[in-house]
C-alpha cells in the first residue's frame, strides 16, 4: 500500500460530468441527477478495502446523515481496477455499502476516466462543489489517519467546507490534501500503482 496524497486541483474548477454504473441498482447515474436541487455536492473517491477509508467510514456516514437533511448531495466513486483488486469490484460494492451504512449512491468508474477527470489520486479523496458545481474544497476529511495519526475522526475539515457553502461564505482557502491508498490504475494504462 503506497501512501498517496491528493493532487489538489484548482479551486473554482467546474465539476466534471459523469455517467457511472450504480452496482446497487444496476443503473447508471449522472452527476446532474445527483446534484439537482442541492445546495452543495460532495464527490468522494472511496473503495472497499483501503484501511484509510475503512478508518473514517463511520464519520462519513455521520456527515452524510447530518448534511443530507440540509440539502447537500453526496456520491461515492470507486475507481480501482477490479482485475488487480477484486475486493473492489462492482459485484462487492453493494454488500460493502450496506455493511458500512452508506446512504448515498456508490458508483463504479470502470474506465477510470472519472478519476482522471477529477485528478483523483487516492482513497479517500473529497471534493465539495457549490450550487453552480464550482469547486470550493478539495482535500482531507480531517487529520486522522490509521497508524499515521490515529486520532478520532471528526470530519472537521469537510464539515467546515460544507458549512461555509451552506452559509454562503467563502471556504477557507488553506486546505490540506487527503492521504491514503493510491488509486489502483489499470496495468495497460501504464499507471498501475501497488
Amino acid at each position: 500500500m503506497a501512501y498517496t496524497e491528493s493532487n489538489m486541483i484548482p479551486l473554482g474548477t467546474t465539476a466534471p460530468d459523469f455517467q457511472l454504473l450504480n452496482p446497487g441498482t444496476g443503473k447508471t447515474l449522472g452527476l446532474q441527477e445527483i446534484a439537482v436541487g442541492s445546495k452543495a455536492t460532495v464527490v468522494m473517491f472511496l473503495c472497499n478495502h483501503c484501511p484509510y477509508v475503512l478508518y473514517i467510514n463511520p464519520e462519513i456516514v455521520r456527515i452524510v446523515a447530518e448534511y443530507k437533511a440540509h440539502g447537500v448531495a453526496f456520491v461515492g466513486i470507486n475507481s480501482n481496477d477490479a482485475a488487480t483488486h477484486p475486493e473492489d469490484g462492482p459485484d462487492k460494492m453493494p454488500a460493502h455499502a450496506k455493511a458500512v451504512g452508506y446512504d448515498f449512491a456508490y458508483l463504479y468508474d470502470e474506465t477510470q476516466e472519472v478519476a482522471r477527470a477529477y485528478d483523483a489520486a487516492c482513497t479517500p479523496d473529497f471534493y465539495v462543489f457549490d450550487q453552480e458545481l464550482k469547486l470550493t474544497y478539495r482535500g482531507q476529511l480531517d487529520p486522522s489517519r490509521p497508524k499515521r495519526n490515529p486520532i478520532e475522526s471528526t470530519g472537521e475539515d469537510l464539515r467546515a467546507a460544507i458549512d461555509a457553502v451552506l452559509e454562503g461564505k467563502p471556504v477557507n482557502p488553506i486546505q490540506r490534501p487527503s492521504g491514503g491508498c493510491n488509486i489502483k490504475w489499470k496495468v495497460d494504462e501504464g499507471l498501475y500503482g501497488l
